[in-house]
């Protein structure tokens, strides 16, 4: 039997082989990451992993395999994505993390941004204790009734959660040990930020002192609400790394929460939240380029991902795709985005 549409396509000049690869060139365009494999990196700290398991579900609805991601500390990381041993992550921490410029410029560059300015740091105490002793910033630890109150180990000095070895935010601390002063009165505790954390939750509760560094958004602060259970406390002046000397007019900040002054004297400048790819990669893939530039997630999302995290449900997977889910039409316009950049 003659195939009479066949012949009519033919007969204005459209060949077969034109005809029957259209719907394949379509698919192609829906999948563009089909083919490719994504190695991909997560931060050691946990609250980065919601939205790194949302990019990772994004890369994978564009038909990317995603290998990871693996867990690594900031220098590892930078280093490997300059290198090409890894592609990218989305926990990249600016201008906290540019120190680690120098190293991943040669082969990467920051693409998008996972939330702008909503990344505050700095320290806090608990409130009773602020109020008691008259603590508003970090000075107040020289004296030495504040310092007994603080002293949980029995050396003499104030104990604070700090920031594990290899995090951005141990060299600001450190930066400030000295700057302040405070080494022989205040003792950084280096340990497992959670576990540390989890502690001086603890000794909150049974109504002992404490005086934690932390950032948002973080499970601490839906644990501890800064204005009710803590206060965030300032520093005495503006005294950050040389490399950040710049941002000195970003370290304090109108209208935080909680905080003992308005404007409040953080000590560190408010962070973006960006994604960190090797560049070659991106030229490979302009799609992944254009999905890193557009998508973003509101601080609040995180903030309430973490809290529930806090609270025992660690299925980061499901939360990651129920959030996707529940901003759907925002969801595909990205991909549509990426879809179009192949």
């Amino acid at each position: 039997m003659k195939n009479t549409s066949l012949t009519k396509f033919l007969a204005v000049g459209v060949s077969a082989a034109a005809l029957f690869a259209t719907p394949i060139a379509a698919s192609a365009q829906d999948m563009p990451g089909e083919g490719v494999t994504v190695n991909m990196a997560q931060a050691t700290w946990d609250t980065g992993w919601f939205h790194a398991e949302i990019y990772k579900q994004l890369f994978e609805e564009l038909g990317y395999a995603v290998e990871g991601p693996t867990t690594l500390d900031n220098p590892p990381f930078y280093q490997a994505v300059a290198q090409g041993d890894l592609d990218l992550w989305v926990n990249g921490w600016f201008p906290l993390h540019n120190t680690y410029e120098p190293v991943f410029s040669a082969g990467a560059e920051i693409v998008g941004a996972v939330a702008e300015g909503g990344a505050l740091e700095g320290y806090l105490i608990d409130r009773a204790s602020a109020e008691e002793f008259g603590i508003t910033t970090l000075d107040d630890f020289k004296r030495d009734e504040v310092k007994e109150a603080f002293d949980r180990n029995g050396d003499g000095k104030a104990d604070m959660v700090a920031c594990p070895p290899g995090w951005g935010c141990e060299i600001n601390i450190e930066h400030h040990m000295d700057a302040y002063e405070l080494r022989d009165h205040v003792n950084t505790v280096k340990a497992g930020y959670a576990a540390s954390m989890a502690d001086a939750i603890a000794a909150f509760e049974q109504g002992e002192s404490i005086l934690f560094y932390t950032w948002t958004p973080n499970w601490t602060v839906n644990e501890l609400v800064p204005g009710e259970d803590v206060v965030w406390i300032e520093v005495p002046e503006v005294n950050l790394p040389e490399d950040m000397m710049d941002l000195a007019d970003a370290a304090t900040l109108d209208g935080v929460e909680g905080c003992v002054a308005d404007p409040c004297t953080l000590g560190f400048p408010a962070n973006d939240i960006r994604p960190v790819a090797n560049s070659a990669f991106l030229d490979e893939n302009p799609s992944a380029r254009a999905l890193l530039e557009s998508i973003s997630v509101p601080v609040a999302s995180i903030f309430e991902q973490n809290a529930r995290m806090n609270e025992g449900d660690d299925d980061i997977e499901a939360q990651a795709a129920e959030w996707i889910e529940n901003n759907r039409d925002e969801v595909d316009e990205w991909l549509e985005t990426a879809r179009n950049a192949s």
